[in-house]
């Protein structure tokens, strides 16, 4: 079994899903008291925070650079990065290492790929929705069509991730709003939703709508786990 990296705590809620499915991950398919071999390296969000919000990607990067090469030093043998949004700095991360990368957007279009989604709507932070990083991949690299909310919707999804569903908050009000979201975004031609971002899988599942839904943390971890396992 290969030793996975993790750096989390962005937010530290999702980095616990992590944990938790990558745990369960190994347990389902190898039984018994057999779990996970990880080492983790969680960062303090509220200082990732402000440099998103200040547009200091350079020196979020930074920080997320050192963390990767002391998961690597700690004896990982791949690192995944458990966040959607500081992707947007994934290159400079993996080129500060000598092990694998997992890229969370090529993990999660190799799964619309294998379900025959041609288009694809995307929810997460503002930096997800509006920035190439992320739908770019998708399209060049996989050929998808990728669909966003307009810009209030956009901003309605951003401050819900950051004010709410970062620091723990569940609002009834608030997944009914994603909820329409969704089915905007199925009218216009999604044949599913991207959950791009770690957090969103808090506030809405499979079983609050018919639209086929993609939780990048839950496809991220099960890539995880097989990557872990392979010979």
């Amino acid at each position: 079994m290969k030793t996975i990296g993790l750096i989390g705590g962005m937010s530290w809620e999702s980095t616990a899903r992590y944990y938790s499915e990558l745990n369960e991950g190994i347990k389902e398919r190898l039984g018994g008291l057999h779990s996970a071999r990880i080492v983790l390296f969680s960062v303090e969000f509220a200082e990732i925070e402000q440099l998103q919000h200040s547009d200091q990607w350079d020196a979020a990067a930074e920080i997320l650079c050192g963390a990767a090469q002391s998961v690597q030093a700690g004896g990982a043998d791949f690192l995944i990065l458990c966040t959607n949004t500081m992707h947007c700095v994934a290159e400079q991360i993996a080129d500060a290492v000598r092990i694998p990368f997992l890229h969370i957007a090529d993990a999660t279009a190799q799964q619309l790929v294998a379900d025959g989604i041609q288009s694809v709507g995307l929810l997460g932070t503002a930096f997800t929705m509006e920035q190439d990083f992320y739908s770019g991949r998708i399209r060049r690299e996989h050929g998808i069509d990728v669909l966003v909310p307009d810009e209030r919707d956009r901003q309605l999804v951003h401050r819900t991730i950051y004010e709410e569903l970062c620091v723990g908050r569940i609002s009834a009000d608030s997944r009914a709003e994603f909820l329409r979201i969704i089915a905007e975004l199925n009218e216009r031609g999604a044949q599913g939703i991207i959950l791009g971002c770690t957090e969103i899988g808090l506030l809405v599942s499979q079983n609050h709508t018919s639209v086929p839904l993609y939780d990048t943390a839950s496809i991220h971890a099960q890539k995880a786990v097989e990557f872990s396992l392979a010979p």
